[in-house]
């Protein structure tokens, strides 16, 4: 049976937000950025914030119908978030925070390609994983960047990702070390 991927919309949210906190619960960098304490919660908080503030309002984000996948991405004149869900992202952060202040002031120095999309989030419940829906979310939301002629790039934290990202035309463009533990890949995919 195909897999039929459309817009996501607010009705979308909390499931969305479900599927991302538990795909991102074990992933390296919200493991390294995010406070361990409450963490899953706190990481499907923060999800949830970046997809309705961000990603639904300003970009594009996807899901099948089976609400198993989300894919979104983030618009390159993203507005500047207000002083009220930074609060509520710091908050979320916990004792981590630092870490990802600092982190993200290391990797402002990475090149991204002019005016890209970033490619903010993308995961599969753990149910649904192994079956390609990953990469079919991907396909529907690069084309529509492909019919946009715009570049998109993205990080990873986890290794096992890059041949999923290359497989849709990203090519390694950077990498570094934090902390002397956390690897980060970006990575860029050219506009068509």
């Amino acid at each position: 049976m195909p897999i039929s991927i459309r817009r996501m919309t607010t009705a979308d949210l909390d499931r969305a937000a479900t599927v991302l906190g538990d795909a991102f619960a074990d992933y390296p960098w919200t493991n390294w950025c995010v406070a361990a304490d409450s963490h899953k919660q706190r990481v499907t908080e923060l999800q949830r914030l970046y997809l309705e503030h961000m990603a639904l309002p300003h970009g594009l984000a996807y899901t099948d119908d089976a609400h198993n996948g989300v894919v979104a991405f983030i618009p390159p004149d993203l507005p500047e978030p207000d002083e009220s869900l930074v609060a509520k992202i710091v908050e979320l952060h916990g004792d981590r925070l630092e870490r990802a202040v600092e982190a993200e002031e290391r990797m402002s120095a990475m090149a991204v390609p002019e005016n890209a999309w970033s490619l903010a989030t993308a995961g599969v419940s753990r149910e649904a994983r192994g079956r390609g829906l990953g990469g079919d979310l991907l396909k529907v939301g690069l084309a529509e960047l492909d019919r946009r002629n715009a570049a998109c790039w993205l990080d990873t934290s986890t290794h096992r990702n890059l041949p999923l990202y290359e497989r849709h035309n990203f090519t390694i463009a950077d990498h570094v070390v934090l902390d002397d533990t956390l690897e980060v890949w970006r990575m860029h995919r050219p506009a068509v």
